[in-house]
């Protein structure tokens, strides 16, 4: 059974299938979970929009989803995807690419 958060809500890390690359960091609520196991895409909940969101739909960088994982503790999921386009809404691949910095904002 998946461990949600007060707020209904499960960390996702988003996997690269082919390069294991980490591409993102996201949060679903078991709808999302529901959605991404039916159709195959990732599904996430936006936390900003409050609503639930398909990755892709509306810039067309889709993540299908080849396998779902989740951790040791039920705390956390992994959705291991084949990524077309960019994951990243900068334009990036992946939301990762920046190294590490105290004061995130000046990067």
């Amino acid at each position: 059974m998946i461990k949600f958060d007060e707020r209904g809500l499960v960390p996702v890390v988003v996997q690269d299938a082919d390069t294991k690359e980490v591409l993102m960091l996201a949060y679903a609520n078991e709808e999302a979970l529901k959605k991404t196991v039916e159709t195959g895409y990732a599904h996430y909940w936006s936390r900003s929009r409050q609503k639930l969101w398909k990755k892709g739909e509306t810039s067309g960088n889709l993540q299908k989803v080849v396998e779902v994982r989740v951790d040791c503790d039920c705390d956390a999921v992994l959705y291991i995807v084949k990524q077309k386009g960019n994951a990243c809404h900068t334009g990036n691949y992946t939301c990762f690419f920046r190294k590490f910095s105290w004061d995130c904002e000046k990067m």
